[in-house]
């Protein structure tokens, strides 16, 4: 079965499930026409699988379909995007000197 990401906004993050079972999460603030990811955590069992990858490409994929500009203070979320330069468009000019990007 192919790893599966949710949005779960009761808890303001978004999941990656493998086989049903939650693997992960990229956890997130929502404000105006913004989202912060602040944090990213796989499951130890589930490392080694990719399964970080699928999920920060979710989210960012989920943020533009929203049009919602990218901070990213998520060290994981802030290195994806560093190595997928695709993705830089998503964090708002003025916001990319102080992530790095």
């Amino acid at each position: 079965m192919e790893p599966r990401v949710a949005d779960n906004p009761g808890r303001s993050r978004f999941e990656v499930f493998d086989d049903d079972e939650l693997a992960g999460f990229a956890e997130y603030h929502r404000y105006r026409d913004e989202i912060a990811f602040i944090h990213t955590e796989i499951d130890p069992r589930f490392e080694g699988r990719g399964l970080g990858g699928v999920l920060a490409r979710a989210a960012l994929d989920a943020a533009r379909e929203q049009g919602l500009g990218v901070l990213p203070f998520c060290p994981f979320i802030r290195g994806w995007i560093g190595r997928h330069p695709e993705y830089t468009d998503l964090v708002p000019q003025g916001q990319r000197a102080r992530f790095g990007l």
